[in-house]
């Protein structure tokens, strides 16, 4: 009976021991459906190469994330680790959110080994570097097939420059008896990745500069051409709008819309709704290339101490490794973030175009990413609902985004 009785007192000590020795850390992220699949896929695979450190995986809605993240971390709770869009930094850091990634750990040559150039330079702030991606983002072209063959376009040859997306898009698209767009030959929709095709892309394709070199003036007034030509595509080409069939994601998976513009994280889902579609790297202009290069990246907040800290490391470090971006690549379509990993998939029909767009992509500096893309989407917005010229509404928007860029230099005090 004794010996039972002890038997029992050891099992129960060990059991208590095994409980209360792990370390338990928090992660928060956007609702994403595959993102949130292949984070709770890798939860389990790190937990049992870490069996001590136990992560809790917490996720929110997108238009809510960052009041969430504001409510709670000041007041000392939420999250270890964060998931955050690398614009978001400035904001983050000036806020009090998170605290730098210890240099001993993701030193230089970390960086320099396991990511893309642009990754360190986007994840810094004031000298300090502060998250760590699992995955890029470039963007490209995609082309339904099966509607380039219905308007006798070869299937195979998307535009290759912008006339050419021009005269194919009219081609693609279809109206009405009363002359409403029926199918968009060229969805255009600025709240999704529009406004960063004319900042990064047309305005460069148009000989000019969205921002001075150390982004502390907007220069992309200058060619106001950029935003011409995408306004022209909806009030003069007329071959598509802005919330047509709600938007450009839901117009492309309907087959609504012939071609779209999107990042690389729409692989997946657009090869589960079985469509025949293909990618492209984003037409050129007079011979310039442009692309836009972003990504998520995951950070310590400043809540995160002791073991903790200990732990979010080796939970950082685990989703930035090889095989993770493998998987990851496979399951969400996101870019590897690490050029050894990539260089695999280059001459891949879907994600080379977005690899090889990255060559010559930019990663905007952004001090408000919410309210710089809100300036843009808005000088869209006076052109094609209010008759105001792009010249116009292009000047118009760079002294509102001035304005916000000067308030954030300041406040930083430079």
């Amino acid at each position: 009976m004794k010996r039972s009785l002890l038997a029992a007192l050891v099992v129960i000590l060990i059991l208590s021991v095994s409980v209360f020795g792990k370390v338990k850390i928090v992660y928060w992220q956007y609702y994403f459906e595959t993102k949130v699949k292949a984070i709770d896929e890798l939860i389990k695979e790190f937990q049992k190469l870490y069996p001590d450190i136990e992560v809790e995986h917490v996720t929110f809605p997108y238009e809510a994330f960052n009041e969430k993240v504001a409510a709670s971390v000041p007041a000392g709770t939420g999250p270890d680790v964060v998931n955050l869009y690398y614009g978001w930094i400035p904001k983050y850091v000036t806020s009090g959110y998170l605290q730098p990634l210890p240099e001993n750990e993701f030193s230089d040559e970390y960086f320099q080994k396991n990511f893309f150039p642009f990754v360190a330079k986007g994840v810094e702030f004031m000298g300090k570097r502060y998250a760590i991606p699992i995955a890029v983002r470039s963007l490209a072209l995609f082309w339904n097939k099966d509607l380039f063959k219905e308007a006798k376009l070869d299937p195979e040859k998307p535009p290759r420059t912008l006339q050419e997306l021009v005269e194919m898009a009219k081609k693609l698209t279809k109206y009405d008896k009363q002359g409403n767009i029926v199918q968009a030959g060229l969805a255009t929709q600025p709240s999704g990745q529009g406004h960063h095709w004319i900042r990064e892309v047309l305005v460069r394709q148009f000989g000019g500069a969205p921002y001075n070199q150390d982004y502390t003036k907007v220069t992309y007034y200058e060619v106001s051409q950029a935003l011409k030509f995408y306004t022209d595509l909806i009030t003069v080409h007329k071959v598509g709008y802005p919330g047509f069939m709600n938007d450009d994601i839901t117009a492309f998976t309907s087959q609504a819309a012939a071609m779209n513009i999107d990042g690389s994280f729409r692989i997946s889902a657009l090869k589960k709704a079985g469509i025949n579609f293909g990618v492209a790297e984003l037409p050129e202009h007079n011979g310039i290339r442009s692309n836009f290069a972003s990504f998520w990246a995951n950070g310590i907040t400043k809540n995160c101490t002791g073991e903790k800290l200990d732990a979010a490391i080796k939970f950082l470090k685990f989703l930035a490794s090889e095989k993770v971006m493998e998987m990851w690549l496979e399951k969400v379509g996101e870019l590897p973030a690490n050029p050894a990993v990539a260089q695999k998939y280059y001459n891949d029909p879907i994600y080379g175009p977005f690899l090889r767009g990255l060559e010559y992509a930019h990663a905007t500096f952004f001090v408000d990413e919410t309210a710089q893309r809100k300036v843009m989407m808005d000088a869209v917005d006076k052109v094609w609902l209010k008759g105001v010229s792009p010249e116009q509404a292009f000047r118009e928007a760079a002294q509102e985004e001035q304005v916000i860029l000067d308030k954030f230099w300041k406040s930083v005090g430079k």
